[in-house]
């Protein structure tokens, strides 16, 4: 069934399906795709065990549901291990909070247990990531796909790694020069450096996936994507984009005490070029310039954006990665 579901879901959309009563909403990690690795395949060379898969959903839960709680929501994970899809959604019904993970995702070569914990919280981020929402006649409850990705290293990774050793884990992972260089740089701390780069490396894993996906191309932290929005982009950035995005969620210096809001992008994020020059959300997506229209709209709010931000107007919209 949850394959089937999967085929229906449209991009952070609103679908009525058969099986439920109620309108469901959905949000994917990944653009609809066909590829479906069965429970047969779990091996101990690629890919994560059931073991791993639900110790990772395990601490989410354990982090999350009782903040959810308090909010009047409830954290329902569905763990479905023995599905193939590979891939995992966000689902709003009324005051639950769904994320499905599938085990077909799990499964994928490409994915480390951190790259998993990253997607989980990708598809929190959804629910509780802050702003920028997609707002549209559908819905209006879900941060977007980039503030998703955002969220998970900045707020949501270094929330599930706190209690670990991250000196030590780091010490045993292959890091990439630059994340670790960057990290080293901007905090003070060896803990604060090991959980900057350990959120940056999941970034890494995630994004040699999209990369699998793609069938071609490569990914470098050392050369961002040079496109910049018009207009915020909500869908699925390409594969560089998001890769940046998850680098700057990692190496952001605001620290977990500043929450993140769900009306003002700016809350408990690096926004601010002149206040912290790195950590900022990649412009291949984010545009905090707001249009004249919305400067319209807003005229008697206080707008998401300032209009001193020194943003270059031009470039292009990213297309999904598929």
């Amino acid at each position: 069934m949850a394959k089937q579901l999967l085929a229906v879901i449209v991009l952070c959309g609103a679908v009525s399906a058969a099986f439920v009563n109620q309108t469901a909403e959905f949000c994917r990690f990944l653009p609809e795709n066909d590829s479906y690795i069965p429970v047969e395949q779990t091996s101990s060379f690629a890919g994560l065990t059931e073991a791993d898969f639900n110790a990772v959903l395990d601490r989410v839960q354990s982090i999350f549901g009782p903040e959810i709680a308090t909010n009047g929501g409830e954290l329902v994970i569905n763990r479905l291990w023995d599905n193939g899809t590979v891939n995992a959604s966000a689902q709003r019904m009324g005051n639950k909070f769904v994320i499905n993970m599938y085990g077909g995702l799990a499964r994928h070569e490409a994915i480390t247990q951190d790259g998993f914990a990253l997607v989980a919280c990708h598809e929190l981020g959804h629910h509780i990531g802050g702003a920028p929402k997609v707002k549209n006649f559908m819905m209006s409850w879900a941060s977007n796909e980039g503030q998703s990705d955002y969220y998970a290293t900045l707020k949501c990774l270094r929330r599930f790694f706190a209690d670990d050793d991250n000196v030590k884990i780091v010490s045993q992972m292959e890091v990439q020069p630059l994340a670790k260089q960057t990290c080293e740089q901007l905090f003070t701390s060896r803990d604060e450096q090991a959980l900057c780069i350990r959120g940056s490396m999941a970034g890494w894993s995630v994004s040699s996936l999209f990369l699998a996906f793609k069938k071609g191309g490569k990914i470098d932290l050392a050369t961002p994507d040079p496109k910049e929005v018009r207009k915020t982009f909500n869908s699925h950035p390409q594969p560089q984009c998001r890769l940046d995005t998850y680098f700057a969620g990692a190496i952001c210096t605001v620290g977990l005490d500043q929450a993140v809001d769900q009306k003002n992008f700016k809350s408990g994020t690096c926004w601010d070029a002149k206040v912290t020059a790195k950590g900022i959300r990649p412009r291949c997506w984010h545009q905090p310039k707001p249009t004249w229209w919305e400067r319209w709209k807003n005229r008697d709010q206080d707008v998401e954006s300032s209009p001193d931000d020194g943003i270059v107007g031009g470039g292009e919209i990213s297309p999904e990665i598929f």
